[in-house]
This record gives structure tokens, sequence and C-alpha cells, in this order.
């Protein structure tokens, strides 16, 4: 069986380096994979620069997912697994120019102590009340999708929405809280609103069985993992397991076409015959390709919105930049009317990674509000990063090296109704027999999710393989 994978970013590279690994021990497979850029890893980037370890995309996966870490075990990178210090970890929010750190016992958006959320001044007291009445709510169940901002908002009000609910995601997302999806983004809060109405109830239930958890299995695991050396690591090392003859960069598909029961896959320089088809690029590229094959999939491929994000690494003399507030970062509502979504303290977040007497600040921009900034220079950039820092943290010394990232359409957006959009995707592809659709436009935006969906196409097709038999 030959299969061919369009992109190289971690999905499609996840894909091949499951079907080398088959192939490698007898099944009948054959893959080449085809990346338009004139290098592989998509959104992980990483360099080191004196020391100093920058990422220019994500910089660690959750470790509660599983895929990533295990994969890094299988190409020999276990010593070099890292985790986040979270005994250090404090988020602030920045509030009318004031950093307000996150309460204690807030899990993800939920409040679970009493006198933290009631002393913190992240909140109003109106809010603070509404919170506290909160407890009360009746179990409710919703069959239609709602927007987080509206589940959120019906539990505990606007002001929630804003300091709250739209700067975290925002900054996971690069989204807009009131077009997100619930039922896609926070299953679990629909769920617990479903069994028990009030999500602090719930969250407190979820809290003691996980506590108890933790006591069998020795402790809370970090939030974060990363790679000592940053995560183009992951992608040398699975690069290095792969044929190079297999891998093409510089080679973007220009048309996809049914065949009889396969596939021709038409690049700029070869048109080749295939058994099935591994679509690893952005849901808005992947429509393009396929919507002369099946425009209702098409269609639906390119309805799936997109936003843009930059990251600006910045690296100062760690006398010269003066104290920061004690913790990872901050995150910034949209109500400030900023730049700045969110500035991650990176030599506090991980140890080892930061040359000694350095400190780096990673500042991202963009998202659903600032798309207009990806017009802008690198130096423009900079400096505005600059000038919010100055403002938000009094930082006046000059960095030593600002380093700046664009990554145009790149973070998928599960909007309203993306559940029954993935539902009528999969309808179309029962008519595609050989067509496998990986991302993070579809179950799952990390690069955990990411690396399962391109290993689970891969072992699909290699099951496939039992009941082939070539032409």
């Amino acid at each position: 069986m030959r299969i061919a994978i369009i992109g190289g970013g971690i999905a499609g590279l996840s894909a091949a380096y499951d079907l080398a690994q088959a192939k490698q021990a007898g099944a009948a497979v054959e893959y080449e994979l085809y990346e338009a850029d004139s290098r592989l890893g998509g959104v992980l980037s990483s360099e080191a620069i004196d020391g100093t370890v920058l990422e220019h995309g994500p910089d660690s996966f959750l470790t509660e997912k599983p895929a990533a870490a295990q994969l890094c075990r299988e190409l020999g990178l276990e010593a070099d697994l890292i985790s986040s210090n979270d005994a250090s970890r404090k988020t602030f929010i920045l509030v009318r120019n004031r950093l307000v750190a996150l309460p204690d016992g807030l899990m993800f958006l939920i409040p679970t102590k009493l006198i933290p959320t009631a002393l913190t001044g992240l909140f109003s007291l109106g809010t603070k009340l509404r919170m506290a009445r909160e407890l009360l709510l009746q179990p409710k169940s919703h069959s239609e999708d709602e927007s987080v901002a509206a589940l959120v908002k019906r539990h505990y009000g606007q002001e929630t929405v804003d300091r709250l609910a739209d700067p975290l995601l925002s900054g996971i997302y690069g989204g807009d809280a009131s077009q997100l999806s619930a039922q896609s983004v926070l299953p679990r809060l629909v769920e617990m609103e479903a069994r028990y109405g009030s999500l602090t109830r719930a969250m407190l239930a979820g809290r003691r069985a996980m506590r108890a958890a933790q006591g069998k299995s020795g402790g809370a695991k970090p939030i974060f993992t990363t790679l000592r050396h940053g995560l183009q690591q992951m992608v040398d090392a699975m690069t290095a397991r792969l044929e190079s003859d297999r891998l093409h960069v510089k080679s973007p598909i220009v048309a996809v076409e049914r065949e009889g029961d396969g596939w021709l896959v038409k690049s700029l320089d070869r048109s080749e015959r295939f058994d099935a088809v591994i679509v690893a690029t952005p849901a808005w590229a992947s429509a393009i390709l396929l919507k002369p094959i099946d425009r209702e999939l098409g269609r639906e491929l390119g309805e799936i919105p997109y936003t843009s994000s930059i990251t600006v690494n910045l690296v100062y003399d760690e006398v010269e930049l003066g104290r920061l507030p004690k913790g990872f970062g901050f995150l910034v509502p949209a109500v400030e009317k900023r730049a700045l979504l969110a500035c991650t303290f990176v030599h506090r977040k991980f140890s080892g990674r930061t040359a000694p007497g350095k400190a780096v600040l990673r500042a991202f921009l963009g998202g659903a509000h600032n798309e207009e900034l990806l017009a802008e220079s690198d130096e423009a950039l900079g400096n505005l990063v600059r000038e919010e820092l100055r403002q938000i943290l009094s930082i006046t010394a000059v960095p030593e090296l600002v380093q700046v990232r664009r990554w145009r359409r790149a973070m998928a957006q599960y909007a309203v109704g993306h559940k029954a959009r993935l539902r009528r995707i999969r309808v179309r592809l029962d008519e595609l027999p050989g067509l496998h659709l990986v991302g993070n436009a579809y179950d799952g935006i990390g690069i955990s999710d990411c690396i399962r969906l391109g290993r689970q196409a891969a072992t699909e097709l290699v099951a496939a393989c039992e009941n082939y038999a070539p032409r």
C-alpha cells in the first residue's frame, strides 16, 4: 500500500513515523511526505542561542495528555523531558493596568476555595456574591451547543467572562470566548452542569476524587512538560528515523484527484498514484485541495475558522531587567484594549533552558482581535511589545535580543457547532475510502492531540494492509 502524507507538521510527521515503524516491522506499506515549507515540524520550531533555548511556537505540551511524552520516550528522548516549575506557578491577569494574581484554588475557570475568592481583587463584590449563589444551581442540560462565554456568564456573570474566560482561552486558542464552542472546548464543564448544576460543586467533587487518586499515585503531575533543548528535538529525532528520500520539502501539492479506487497526488514537478492519502494541512488548505473531489467536504473544511499569532522572544541581562512579579507570567483581557495577549517569564517556567544570568520574556500578540498586527514590521512589533512591558512591568532595560515569529492562520477555532460540523465531515469521509484528515482542526489543538491523530490514521491504514491485495 502506497500512502501520501500531505503536510509535514507534527501530525504528518507522526503519521510518517508510525508508517516507517510498521514498514520496518514487515508491513507492506510505502509512504511519501510532502511539505510546502522549506522545513519540517510546522509550528514546532526552536533554537539555542548562547545557551538559551528560544521557542518560536509552543513551548510545551500538557502532561495529562500522554501522546507527546510517549513519542519522546520511543525516540530515546526520555532523559531530556523536563517538567514545569509548578511550585512557583502563579499567573496574573491585567486589570486596569494592574497585575492581579489568579486566586488560589481556581481550577481553570472555577473557584474552589472560599477565602481566596472572597479576598481577590480580580472580581467585584457583585461577582463574588454571584459566585456564592452559583452553588445553589440545580442540574440542567442543554441539547444545543453554546459559546463558552454564554456558559460562563450564566453561572458567574459577564465580569468573569471578561477577566477570566476570555484571557485564558485567548492564551490557549488565540480565540474569542463568545465564539468558541462550550461542547468542544470545555466538554467537562458541560457534563458537570448536566450532572451537578453548580460548576463549583462539581469541581469540588472532582477535586476530592483527584486528591484521592494522587494519594495512590504518589502526588500531582506537573501541568506542562517540554524538552531540555527545545521541542525541535522531537522533530529532529523523528525526522532522523524516516527515509530522507521519502521526505519532500518545498513541495506544495497543487491537486488531489480520485482515480478509480486510488488517489492521484500532484505536486509542482510530479504526479504519483497512491492507495491512500493522509491530509495533515490546516483545514483551510485542505479545503482547497479537496473541494474539487467533494464540494460539501471542501465547504465544511473551509468554514472552520482560524486565527493567527505572533510570538516575540526578548532576552535580557537578568540584573538589568530588574524584579518581576513572582510567577510564570500574565494574561491580558481583550477589554484592556492592548496589543499583548500574554507574556511568559520563560526562565521561571522551566529550569535549565536559559543561560546563567539571562532572563527570557515571551510575548504573544495577534489572536481574534488583532490580526492587523501581522502586517507590522519586526522592529515595530518589538517596539510595541517593549512599550507595553514598560507600562505594565516598568521594564526600561534594553533587551539583548528581540526575535519575532508570525504564524499565519495557524490556530484552529472550535466555533459553536464544531461537533456537528465534525459529524458532517465524517459522513463525507465515509464516501472517500483511503482519505484521512489529521491536525489541530478536528479533535484537539495541542501537540499531543495532533500526534495522537497522526498515529491513529497510520495505524488504521496499516491494519487495512492485512486485507490489501496489490493490483
